[in-house]
């Protein structure tokens, strides 16, 4: 059964990518400092062999595809979890005698799992056969979480600071759009939703992972006291498996 022309070039785009990728990760790994971003390599690395294992063997001969599970974690954040803001950003510029340091593997990380959640997006736009889609799109989904798992520990670091507009300027813009009426509902059979607003914003989004309250830790305790970094509160101090409140 062949493969249709565009599909079979975008493929082989994805898995040069691939390739690439988990040579860099390599060389990350052999670099790192932080023991929090080294296990966050070791786990990014092993989706990705999986995912490359998944789409090679496929093309060579049509093997059934299982969807590779997750192995981020990113359960349970709450928006109050992320610092916004910006705060002393430091100025950057290519230097001469580069070297890696945490902050430049973590960015780079980033910068990865985003190029790869598009082009892995794109690639399953050009899919025709549906278990190469169902990879494509599964590969998508991963970097994308991968990328998320990145910006997380950044943005706990320091690392990646998220500019803000003012409230109400953020407010102005986005509260002009609202809810679809309840006549257009009707029109296609949907009954009227909700507006969607939790009573405790703070709980949107559950427990878990990352610190939300009586959520269990992420890391196995930090270079920084003792905590769990994404977890640890007093009665998480040391365990991998903390309970607290988060320190992000």
């Amino acid at each position: 059964m062949p493969f249709g022309a565009h599909e079979s070039m975008e493929t082989h785009e994805i898995l040069m990518e691939k390739i690439s990728c988990i040579t860099h990760f390599n060389l990350y790994a052999q670099e790192v400092k932080n023991p929090q971003l080294m296990d966050m390599i070791v786990r990014h690395q092993q989706e990705e062999i999986r995912s490359y294992n998944e789409i090679v063997n496929y093309t060579h001969d049509y093997s059934g595809f299982a969807p590779i599970p997750p192995n981020t974690n990113i359960q349970g954040v709450s928006p109050q979890q992320i610092r916004y803001g910006l705060n002393n950003p430091p100025q950057f510029a290519p230097q001469a005698d580069a070297r890696f340091y945490d902050g430049e593997i973590a960015t780079a990380m980033l910068l990865w799992h985003k190029n790869g959640a598009r082009n892995c997006s794109w690639a399953a736009l050009e899919c025709a056969d549906p278990n190469l889609r169902s990879m494509m799109l599964n590969s998508a989904a991963t970097c994308m979480d991968q990328a998320y798992e990145v910006f997380l520990f950044m943005n706990e670091q320091g690392l990646y600071q998220v500019p803000t507009l003012k409230d109400h300027t953020a407010k102005t813009l986005l509260h002009r759009y609202q809810p679809a009426g309840q006549a257009l509902q009707a029109q296609y059979g949907m009954q009227e939703m909700g507006s969607g607003v939790s009573g405790d914003g703070a709980q949107a989004y559950g427990n878990g992972t990352y610190g939300a309250a009586g959520g269990p830790g992420f890391y196995s305790p930090s270079v920084q006291g003792g905590h769990s970094m994404y977890g640890g509160g007093a009665a998480g101090q040391g365990q991998a498996q903390g309970q607290g409140a988060a320190t992000i």
